[in-house]
């Protein structure tokens, strides 16, 4: 796969050899990601691409390739790094990985208590600060999107923390979201998120953790007998694009693609909230799994079998990190 992705990138490359110019239109703009259209993500970058044609009156031309129909979780980091597609918007979690372990404090459970907070860490200087730091890897970050909070799901009920041990759980790669599953006592299995469907219907593994309208458009709620709403952990994105080119757009079209990606993020965050409780509705309406509402003695259990994992990755994340971001949200682990 990485010869291919060379391959791609040589050609890429020649094609875009030199400063780009308004007289070289369309700019080709290849936007890659793994999920499908009707997501929060699928929306947005839709909506991208719709607006960035626009602004530009055709100058840059958008091509979307969802539902890793190009290239899947593993390898659309390094396709963006050597140029083989020009943007992204991958899972907050995939910087971890890379190098950037400052990213992995959104992997913290329970740090974001809502929306509201949420916003204010991404829409505010440390928001910018963490952006910053792609710079390192060859990427410009343009924004933050949301997918929404995560829910657990198994074959079996879960309401204890005891009730999750020793079952495998898919989980991106993050080692913030390792020590999370191992301080419940389950196994955690890195796995891409386009294999995950699979992977629970044949028992590879026993659940997961995803938001409501990622579990309804892969259809997990049909191999999954039963969900239970925690709301422990957040799923982003960062959307990003080759430094290179980026850099080497003409201003006016940047400041016009720099206008589409603003507008298009307002209208993806704003829908991603409805997207998961339609979701939500849509899973209870097939009936195939049974929705677990955790009380407020049972949901307090489940945070306090997870707030070693503060203290696991804090050598790992940062420690002053951790507290500016609790500081900007208002929250403290146990509160």
């Amino acid at each position: 796969m990485r010869k291919l992705i060379l391959a791609v990138a040589s050609v890429a490359a020649m094609a875009l050899a030199g400063p780009v110019s308004a007289a070289d239109s369309p700019i080709i703009i290849k936007f890659s990601h793994v999920v499908v259209s009707d997501t929060p993500k699928g929306k947005a970058a839709d909506k991208f691409r719709e607006l960035a044609e626009k602004y530009t009156n055709g100058k840059v031309k958008v091509e979307v390739y969802p539902n890793s129909t190009l290239y899947k979780d593993k390898e659309e980091l390094e396709a963006l790094q050597l140029g083989a597609v020009q943007m992204l918007a991958p899972s907050i979690s995939k910087f971890g990985p890379i190098g950037i372990r400052e990213f992995e404090v959104f992997d913290l459970p329970y740090i974001l208590p809502d929306r509201k907070a949420l916003r204010k860490v991404t829409d505010g200087p440390l928001g910018a600060k963490l952006l910053k730091l792609l710079d390192s890897k060859g990427m410009t970050g343009l924004a933050y999107w949301d997918n929404g909070f995560k829910q657990m799901s198994a074959n079996k009920k879960l309401i204890d923390p005891s009730d999750y041990k020793g079952l495998k759980f898919r989980i991106q790669s993050s080692k913030v979201l390792e020590a999370q599953f191992r301080a419940l006592g389950a196994i955690p299995q890195v796995m891409a998120f386009s294999d995950v469907y699979q992977a629970l219907q044949t028992g590879v593994v026993d659940g997961q953790e995803n938001t409501w309208s990622n579990i309804y458009t892969q259809k997990m709620h049909e191999v999954q007998k039963y969900m239970t709403v925690t709301n422990h952990g957040y799923i982003g994105y960062v959307v990003v694009v080759n430094k290179k080119f980026w850099d080497g757009l003409p201003n006016d079209i940047r400041d016009e693609l720099s206008k589409a990606m603003k507008e298009a993020t307002e209208y993806g965050n704003g829908a991603s909230a409805q997207d998961n409780e339609e979701a939500l509705e849509a899973i209870k309406k097939t009936g195939k799994s049974e929705i677990i509402t955790l009380t407020p003695e049972q949901n307090e259990a489940m945070r306090k079998a997870m707030m070693p994992v503060y203290k696991d990755v804090a050598p790992r994340v940062g420690q002053p990190l951790i507290d500016e971001f609790m500081k900007e949200t208002g929250q403290s682990p146990m509160n």
